[in-house]
């Protein structure tokens, strides 16, 4: 049997709609009342809108929220005199403020309503309690806030969910800042040395590539600019994407005038994403550098991070280099928001590498229902042809949700799994050198070799080594680093 939908998978349904598939979906299905079933919004028939757009768009905002996708497809569609009859018999409504407050973005007309609305309540767009949002701003006319990630042109949408929520309510970044500045500076600059050079082999390791020495240090003193103040524009992108890619005939001179593509393969089928046309995506880089350079400060520096980190990565701005500025922008969010200091950047690209399946999965939840938009032909191995059948709402509004939550989950990671460790290992290093420093006279190089073998032994010195020193150090500093470092470390003698 058919499935009867209302709402947005009503909406979807329509021919001239072109969204991304829903995660869920509302349908009229035997049930006494509204539920959720799985990823159905099971109603009954008597909740059923009637057979007008209007009714379906005004039923969705209600019940599932705010989609804007296809409200900006399917607002288009309603005549302004619907809209104003509507408005005129329920002028107090919410849901039919909201959809005549878009309805003129979108189609850049006027609801000529008769009645004007000078009180009651401002309404926000997107409801706090479902929704990661903003301040935002008044609209006079229609009484309602705007309060998205972004703006009309270019909005993401991330939900509350329970596991967003729980990770962001552990406060990663504060036990950061409240970690690093209890260490002892020398401390945290070799740590921080460790940071940077690790971030900067699992940016590029996330790619499959293995960096040499140039490479390495270019994106080391890269990612040191992430705590530099300053407006990022075209020109500054420019830069730097010309400082991660060591080919000069790769370099750009502008976000790009071509189509690009992702492709895992050879062959049509090889594509995974196509990122929007030339055209618009100079227009949707205004907007991202608009959200990046005037952040709101009443949201959380992980949500901004990930969404603006995942949205520089989907735009595709640049042929090559898009990946590595993408992490980059996820410092840089993190360090302007003021979360960071002491020169400090979360590892997260050894997480990510480590969880390469989730990372790819959140990249892949949306550039694979993208993708179903984009017509792809072979010709040869030198040319495809690319004709995107979609609508361009499709890449100025999307769910971030995923993106978010991965990323404060990384943050976590990499604070409490990779720093708190490498700080450890300083710390260990520091105690069992200075140890055996006071009692053996050996130059610093080699001792601090040998300390080294011995913590990555887990406290032993193996034959190799003793072998391969025996004529450098004196016989018995062996049998001491090993009887130091049980002797600091081994947490069975200690209880």
């Amino acid at each position: 049997m058919r499935a009867e939908y209302a709402g947005y998978a009503y909406l979807a349904s329509l021919n001239t709609i072109k969204s991304l598939e829903l995660d869920i979906t509302c349908q009229v299905v035997s049930v006494q009342r509204k539920e959720v079933i799985d990823k159905v919004i099971a109603i009954p028939a008597g909740l059923k809108p009637a057979e007008r757009v209007l009714s379906h768009i005004l039923f969705a905002l209600k019940h599932e929220g705010v989609n804007m996708q296809i409200l900006a497809q399917a607002l288009p569609l309603v005549e302004e005199l619907d809209l104003r009859k509507e408005f005129d018999s329920s002028p107090t409504g919410k849901y039919i403020r909201s959809a005549c407050f878009l309805w003129e973005h979108f189609t850049g007309q006027t609801v000529k309503r008769t009645q004007p609305l000078t009180q009651g309540n401002y309404i926000p767009l997107f409801d706090p309690g479902r929704y990661i949002t903003t301040q935002g701003y008044k609209d006079k006319r229609w009484r309602i806030i705007f309060n998205g990630l972004g703006s009309l042109d270019y909005c993401i949408t991330v939900r509350r969910t329970e596991r967003l929520e729980q990770a962001l309510s552990r406060d990663v970044l504060q036990k950061v800042r409240a970690f690093t500045d209890s260490l002892d500076p020398n401390l945290l600059n070799r740590a921080l040395s460790w940071i940077y050079l690790s971030e900067t082999r699992d940016s590029f390791a996330i790619e499959n590539e293995v960096p040499d020495s140039s490479k390495m240090n270019r994106f080391i003193n890269l990612l040191r600019r992430a705590h530099e103040t300053r407006i990022i524009d075209e020109g500054y992108l420019v830069y730097l994407q010309n400082e991660t890619i060591n080919n000069q005939f790769d370099w750009a001179a502008s976000f790009r005038t071509e189509q690009n593509y992702l492709s895992n393969g050879v062959g049509a089928i090889g594509v995974t994403y196509v990122p929007p046309e030339p055209d618009l995506c100079r227009k949707l880089m205004k907007e991202w550098l608009a959200l990046v350079n005037d952040m709101p400060n009443d949201v959380n520096p992980l949500v901004l991070g990930a969404i603006l980190s995942f949205g520089f990565v989907f735009i595709h701005p640049f042929m090559d280099g898009n990946g590595r500025l993408s992490r980059f922008m996820f410092h840089h969010v993190l360090c302007q928001q003021g979360r960071l200091s002491n020169g400090l950047i979360l590892p997260v690209s050894a997480v990510l590498h480590d969880k390469e399946r989730d990372y790819l999965d959140a990249l892949s939840t949306y550039s694979a229902k993208t993708r179903m938009f984009w017509d792809v032909t072979y010709i040869d191995i030198d040319n495809i042809t690319l004709s995107f059948q979609g609508h361009d709402a499709i890449y100025r509004f999307w769910d971030g949700t995923l993106c978010a939550e991965l990323m404060a989950e990384a943050s976590e990671e990499a604070m409490e799994q990779y720093i708190k460790r490498e700080v450890a290992h300083l710390s260990r290093y520091d105690a069992l050198k200075r140890r055996i420093d006071r009692a053996f006279d050996v130059s610093d190089s080699t001792l601090s070799k040998l300390v080294l073998f011995c913590l990555e032994q887990n406290g032993r010195i193996s034959n190799k080594r003793r072998d391969q020193y025996h004529y450098s150090v004196p016989e018995d500093i062996f049998d001491a680093l090993e009887e130091a470092y049980s002797e600091l470390f081994d947490e069975s003698k200690a209880d």
